[in-house]
């Protein structure tokens, strides 16, 4: 969250678009944060993509002579998303992914880890941590809401580091640390 995942895939695509290479971009339906029918960056950069329901879908929408898909909000698909990547890559497609790797309590959000796993390249992103200012690797939840996908902006999320992360799990050990910390400040 607020990493520049989404901005780097869009630099990404416009560079294959100077190269001349044809791409399609696609997106989660959900995700109305900024354009329906854009992918948008937190500064508003944007490049046009085709909301879809589900990463089958891209089959349907794929257009003759693609050399290169962009793919945004990549944990936002079902687990199918590895096979159709997998399917674009054989054929000779570069295939961009840009997603979050954990959720807001820090767990593996699929299929990011799977993807990351089988790429052949991977860059992982750091925010800035709103609390201390250090690099930042976990999403914290600010918004209410228990479940793992809550589509939002800066109203719903930060960045945080290891340190200022507070993940909502039961478990003797964090207890103490969260209490420990909530003694200190």
């Amino acid at each position: 969250m607020f990493s520049g995942k989404t901005e780097e895939l869009i630099r990404r695509l416009r560079r294959a678009e100077f190269a001349r290479l044809q791409i399609q971009v696609f997106k989660p339906i959900i995700d109305k944060r900024y354009n329906d029918m854009a992918v948008t960056s937190h500064d508003l950069t944007t490049i046009d993509s085709l909301p879809i329901h589900d990463a089958e879908d891209i089959w349907t929408h794929l257009k003759p002579g693609t050399k290169v898909v962009g793919i945004d909000e990549g944990q936002f698909f079902e687990q199918n998303l590895v096979q159709v990547a997998q399917d674009l890559a054989d054929r000779g497609l570069r295939v961009i992914i840009a997603g979050l790797d954990t959720d807001w309590q820090g767990k593996p959000f699929e299929p990011m880890p799977t993807l990351m796993a089988i790429a052949e390249s991977v860059t992982k992103q750091h925010a800035v941590c709103v609390v201390c200012g250090g690099t930042a690797s976990r999403t914290q939840r600010t918004a209410g809401g228990d479940g793992q996908v809550l589509v939002g902006t800066h109203d719903a999320y930060e960045a945080r580091c290891r340190d200022h992360f507070k993940p909502q799990v039961d478990s003797p050990t964090l207890d103490w640390k969260l209490k420990r910390e909530e003694a200190t400040t």
